[in-house]
């Protein structure tokens, strides 16, 4: 399903490279680091997601017989072969030779800093950028949209509910993961279930009872066949009825020696219905009868809800969780940081903009994470070659140099990117999704209520420290000089 074929590619990449590999630079030690400049969802943070199937990918990368006869088949405008055979050559003869440190999935991740830094030979890094990027950016997306809804729903479970709304089966086994990363207790997805070992949940759908010329009947059939698994979609014809029915038939099943485990209300106002059918299960008997809600939710809605003191047990989420409805992209881009030089130092590289958030961060970056009576704190991203103060950290804002945040020395750290990758080999094993999630509700609870509103959410401090700001803003200064040349 999920591709792991060197062509995830975009064709710049490849023609970048036969030019490198044609001008002799195709070895020469590079630095990139993948990173976003705006946070998803007007919100106050990301939760980093995806690094495992990139990794996944990056040690299947190979060309094989029929990719490279592809290639050699492509032609130009000119009708040549828009590669050279022994351009062909060397990449079937390719590996990865990459070190790679990374924000560990589950963490949660600031505009400007670097989820992936990427080292090694600028041939090899260039091939990866697409792919990794699209692995990243997607998940990185929706893990967050997770996490933002089950912070909404206040503890209360949330399932993944969007398969059939997925942007193709890839996008689907995708966001099922990242799904369950941000917080999701499990998914409808049974693929995700068995490839990722999530636990798969679902009810029956409305043409279930349909099917039937007796909505009673169409449960008691259910409940027959799911004796221990009958969760009853209570609103194809008048939901209240449809609650009564479902009463009816957790009485026959009590009497059977099983309980029913919930109803699900799938339209209407869910806060009303909720309340009432709450109301309505309790006075049978059945106050261990969960309520389900569907329907189009997101984070805001769910928080609305809750808030008209809505009787919902479990929530459903599907179209607007798996497609990130609200923002269908994050954004992530791939920059060139650092060049090594002859002599083994490192040249710092540097994207000029006109606007000073986007041009990019230079150096071989790290992330110290500042933490204070259990909350995060700040972060400040610096050059490992030139290091940080071991005394008072000064941080600023990449888009504004006027915000600074001062952390007193003696603060409690951590450097967040940890290396995953030695010369094209793993350093570690796969993380477990529960241990993923685990760190993902660890972060959560770390960052301060106000960075987690909804709406004009508290802005993290983070930012490259004073000593790498000056750097970046010598860079600049240099480059406007120089009329965009680069600087030797």
């Amino acid at each position: 399903m999920i591709s792991h074929s060197p062509l995830q590619t975009d064709l710049y990449q490849l023609t970048m490279a036969a030019a490198y590999w044609q001008a002799g630079k195709a070895e020469q030690e590079s630095v990139f680091h993948l990173f976003f400049r705006r946070l998803p969802f007007r919100g106050g943070y990301a939760i980093a997601a995806g690094l495992e199937p990139a990794l996944e990918w990056l040690e299947a990368f190979r060309f094989g017989k029929g990719e490279l006869e592809y290639l050699g088949d492509l032609r130009t405008k000119a009708d040549t072969p828009l590669f050279r055979k022994d351009f062909l050559d060397y990449l079937s003869e390719l590996r990865l030779k990459l070190d790679i440190d990374a924000m560990p999935e589950g963490e949660a991740v600031f505009a400007h800093e670097p989820l992936l830094r990427v080292q090694g030979p600028i041939l090899h890094a260039q091939l990866v950028e697409t792919a990794l990027l699209n692995i990243l950016n997607f998940q990185t997306l929706v893990a967050t949209k997770a996490a933002r809804i089950c912070e909404a729903a206040a503890g209360s479970p949330v399932i993944e509910f969007g398969y059939r709304r997925a942007q193709g089966p890839d996008g689907g086994l995708s966001a099922s993961r990242a799904a369950c990363i941000g917080g999701c207790r499990g998914t409808s997805n049974v693929l995700a279930g068995q490839r990722y070992g999530l636990p798969v949940l679902g009810t029956h759908a409305h043409s279930w009872v349909m099917s039937f010329d007796d909505e009673s009947e169409a449960f008691g059939r259910y409940a027959e066949a799911m004796p221990d698994n009958s969760t009853l979609l209570v609103d194809t014809y008048d939901t209240l009825g449809g609650v009564k029915n479902a009463i009816a038939t957790a009485r026959t099943l009590r009497e059977r020696g099983h309980e029913l485990s919930g109803i699900r209300l799938d339209s209407g106002d869910l806060a009303w219905l909720s309340q009432q059918a709450r109301a309505m299960l309790d006075a049978a008997g059945f106050p261990e009868v969960k309520i389900v809600a569907s329907n189009d939710l997101d984070e805001h809605i769910i928080e609305s809800l809750r808030h008209q003191g809505a009787k919902i047990d479990t929530w459903g989420v599907g179209t607007n969780l798996v497609t990130a409805a609200d923002q269908p992209a994050l954004g992530g881009v791939y920059k060139l940081a650092a060049l090594r030089r002859e002599d083994g130092t490192w040249h710092p590289r540097i994207k000029l903009s006109e606007q000073t958030a986007k041009s990019s961060i230079p150096g071989r970056l790290q992330v110290r994470r500042f933490e204070k009576d259990g909350l995060l704190m700040a972060d400040a991203i610096y050059d490992v070659d030139h290091g940080i103060p071991n005394d008072e950290v000064e941080i600023v804002d990449p888009g504004d140099p006027i915000r600074r945040k001062q952390i007193p020395g003696g603060t409690i750290f951590r450097e967040v990117l940890q290396p995953v990758m030695k010369k094209g080999k793993r350093l570690v094993g796969p993380e477990s999704l529960d241990t993923i999630r685990s760190r993902c509700k660890e972060t959560m609870a770390k960052l301060y209520p106000g960075t987690k509103r909804l709406v004009n959410p508290h802005t993290y401090p983070a930012g490259p420290e004073k000593g790498l700001h000056e750097v970046r803003e010598g860079l600049l200064a240099e480059h406007r000089n120089n009329r965009g040349k680069a600087i030797p």
